[in-house]
């Protein structure tokens, strides 16, 4: 089975990833304990992760959490510091910061307060501390946009900067506004936004390959707004549909992406042009559009994915998560 799962990668340039894969893969009572329970502790703290982005505003203290990840509290703590490179409070604090931002940017019609307790904080004050902790400004300057205008973190990468100049006069294409499915997929999460993405694509189109598993339905899902969260921080998640479940799970894991109101927008380009299209559309067009953004996260349906793309280029649909005021 080895054998033939690398055979599946020789066009891809990854050896190393290909044994990484097949490893994970092909584990059998005989091999070390420690790769199965690496990739039994990725999977459920990948379930933690899931249920944490879910719903912001729930209970995501580790006495909860760590029922989810079946682990004691204690061990619960250790495993998920190890995966995720940031304890739990830090990764529940860090996410609902930064959904509060695009509330407070881009939901006009919501207190300050009210947004804090959609993203879960229980008090005005608490929010108020952390976020000028965070950001260095309170969610009042925050909101009147007092602060000090710099260039968006993306820029600072020269082929995002690239499509950035390549887009920034074009027109917004008008979105449609649909009413999508709860859509079942397989995924892997990847911390950063640039090329190296492709890299999780291809373990996941080399897993599709090793099930037998359609490739066709590809989405990729946008935690963060990159312009202020760091291209090396941005949390991206490859997913593929699926139609059955899947019954050993490890580094690739399942999860439903929710269904509900989205706005949906025609985009084609060449890599770089994405995330300078995605801050378009949140800065100029989601203020005039009457609509308020949800706190789940957009993604994009790929008809052409640029990570595997031999030119780069997309052609995608990506949808925005809103609701009317």
């Amino acid at each position: 089975m080895a054998a033939n799962i690398l055979k599946g990668f020789s066009g891809f340039g990854l050896s190393e990833y290909a044994l990484q894969f097949v490893e994970i893969c092909s584990y059998r009572p005989n091999n070390t304990r420690s790769l199965m329970s690496q990739a039994q502790q990725d999977s459920r703290i990948n379930d933690v992760l899931h249920e944490i982005h879910r719903d912001i505003s729930a209970d995501c203290s580790a006495r909860r959490l760590s029922a989810v990840a079946l682990y004691s509290e204690q061990h619960f703590h250790r495993v998920f510091h190890r995966v995720v490179g940031e304890t739990l409070a830090q990764y529940v604090r860090r996410v609902r910061l930064e959904h509060s931002a695009n509330q407070l940017m881009f939901d006009r019609e919501s207190t300050v307060l009210e947004i804090a307790t959609k993203c879960g904080f229980q008090s005005l004050s608490s929010y108020t501390h952390a976020f000028k902790a965070h950001f260095g400004v309170t969610p009042g300057q925050w909101r009147a946009e007092e602060v000090e205008q710099e260039a968006p973190p993306f820029l600072m990468d020269a082929e995002i900067a690239m499509g950035y100049r390549r887009i920034e006069n074009q027109s917004i294409p008008e979105p449609q506004l649909v009413n999508t499915p709860d859509q079942p997929v397989a995924y892997i999460r990847h911390r950063g936004y640039n090329r190296s993405i492709r890299t999780s694509w291809q373990l996941l189109r080399a897993w599709a390959e090793s099930e037998g598993r359609p490739f066709d339905g590809q989405f990729g899902l946008h935690h963060s707004n990159p312009a202020w969260v760091p291209l090396e921080d941005c949390r991206y998640v490859a997913c593929l549909a699926i139609d059955r479940p899947i019954h050993r799970r490890g580094k690739i894991n399942s999860m439903v992406i929710p269904g509900g109101l989205r706005a949906a927008f025609e985009l084609r380009g060449i890599y770089g042009e994405l995330l300078p299209w995605l801050s378009r559309i949140l800065e100029q067009w989601l203020p005039a559009s009457g609509l308020k953004l949800e706190t789940v996260p957009a993604y994009v349906h790929y008809r052409r994915n640029q990570f595997l793309d031999k030119e780069g280029r997309f052609d995608l649909t990506l949808y925005l998560p809103v609701s009317l005021l």
